[in-house]
């Protein structure tokens, strides 16, 4: 059962000026930071990169959740920061789950691309997968007393 969106996902090449912008200036906490080296297969098997690194924080705001990457490797495109809103921007959408496993195959089997099976991640279920335009979309499954529910009280 999906139960909403968790997180949206933004990739930019400076994390620094983006955090401070949703933080300073339009009231966002954080709420975490990791980084992760290249080597890691179970996120570029997630991601559907190789050799990937990244640096992330997540930040929250009421109940929106925003996660921001400064991908390391592979070397990203550089982006237009005046492009359209019709133009790509935005890394994935995250939907909250139970029974990670369950809608993975349920969506399989609507024809819903993965890039690669459900993977546990510490007390996490993720996996990405692709909207019929390409735009990512992860699956996630937290405990509700995680950092990432949106189930929690």
């Amino acid at each position: 059962m999906i139960h909403g969106i968790n997180h949206v996902a933004i990739s930019t090449e400076n994390l620094e000026r983006l955090v401070s912008f949703y933080v300073n200036l339009l009231g966002f906490e954080e709420v975490f930071k990791l980084n992760w080296e290249v080597g890691d297969e179970k996120l570029d098997s997630i991601t559907g990169l190789k050799d990937s690194s990244a640096r992330i924080v997540m930040l929250k705001c009421g109940n929106a959740c925003v996660e921001i990457f400064e991908y390391i490797t592979p070397t990203p495109k550089p982006s237009d920061q005046g492009r359209p809103v019709c133009d790509h921007g935005i890394t994935h959408i995250c939907l909250q789950v139970t029974d990670l496993q369950s809608e993975h195959e349920r969506l399989s089997r609507a024809g819903m691309n993965f890039h690669c099976s459900p993977q546990e991640v510490g007390d996490l279920g993720v996996t990405y997968g692709r909207d019929p335009d390409g735009n990512v979309i992860e699956l996630l499954e937290a405990p509700a007393d995680s950092n990432f529910s949106i189930l929690a009280a």
